[in-house]
């Protein structure tokens, strides 16, 4: 988005993106089902037709770094997501069998031959989590169930997907969230000790706040575990990026114009907002090309 809206003040953008193929989330976290690829694809071609480049395989912090390109060009816009599932932090959640939701997509849209167990737990009530099950069903596991620690009314997933769930078959369990990853005796995931919860009063988001019954606790055998109950940034960016101001979850900090602490870098998308929408992310890509096409112009007054 920012690239298309400085191409056309008639600036010469040069995309760099991790991966082989353009798309970020919309290619590699979207279902196809969702999301046809041709459909994306065409998209794609559309923006390059306006003399957008592109270069592929380049990664921040690994092919190139912040400063080179600061040094290069006359302004930069981070727009990398947040492609780190967050974790749930409890015991045995390293074991295998247990997969973020963000790594458990990709993996389905890059390797055909993805693995998946028979009995799958989907831990989250986000889009994520209704892609993630959703896919594991068509991956041919035969029971798959979302623990959500809240009631289906406090889902932040969109009402249609969880009622496409539903009818696929996927079973939903409400008011409960994993305590443990229960193992194997080959120490691999094999179940979920689970707590039962009620709702208490509301919290800042408005949302009623679970609060966990005493001695509700009951052990369920899974041998797959997806865990979507959030997405983060990479790390790496805010500890090789001197200077770089980011909040507790390593998201930048921006203003108003897109603008982050270090001077001609803006940014905008997952990677501000946290896990979002595509809307809103072109929405701040155009914002960033204008607060620089505006410095620019003025420079070369």
């Amino acid at each position: 988005s920012a690239a298309y809206y400085l191409r056309l003040k008639g600036y010469a953008p040069v995309v760099f993106e991790r991966e082989m193929l353009l798309g970020g989330m919309m290619r590699y976290g979207i279902p196809g089902y969702r999301l046809p690829q041709h459909v994306l694809q065409a998209e794609i071609d559309w923006l390059l037709s306006h003399g957008v480049e592109v270069r592929t395989g380049m990664a921040l912090g690994k092919n190139i770094a912040l400063e080179e390109l600061r040094k290069e060009y006359d302004g930069v816009i981070l727009a990398m997501g947040c492609w780190k599932s967050s974790p749930m932090r409890v015991p045995g959640e390293d074991l295998d069998g247990v997969l973020g939701g963000i790594d458990f997509l990709y993996d389905v849209k890059t390797n055909p031959s993805v693995a998946i167990g028979k009995r799958v737990a989907v831990v989250g009530g986000g889009n994520t989590a209704m892609d993630a099950c959703r896919s594991a069903r068509r991956l041919g596991a035969e029971e798959v169930s979302v623990l959500y620690r809240r009631s289906r009314e406090e889902m932040p997933a969109r009402a249609e997907e969880v009622e496409h769930a539903m009818e696929e078959g996927i079973h939903f369990d409400f008011l409960s969230s994993p305590v443990e990853v229960l193992a194997d005796s080959e120490g691999k995931a094999a179940g979920l000790r689970v707590q039962a919860f009620r709702l208490g009063d509301p919290d800042s988001s408005g949302r009623r706040s679970p609060v966990a019954i005493p001695g509700a606790i009951t052990e369920v055998p899974f041998d797959t575990v997806i865990v979507a109950i959030g997405n983060e940034s990479n790390p790496l960016l805010a500890r090789t990026t001197p200077g770089l101001v980011v909040d507790k979850k390593g998201r930048v900090i921006v203003d108003e114009a897109q603008k982050s602490s270090v001077d001609r870098v803006y940014a905008g998308g997952d990677i501000v907002l946290g896990a979002a929408t595509v809307i809103l992310a072109m929405g701040e890509g155009r914002k960033a090309a204008a607060s620089i096409n505006g410095i620019l112009s003025n420079h070369q007054g």
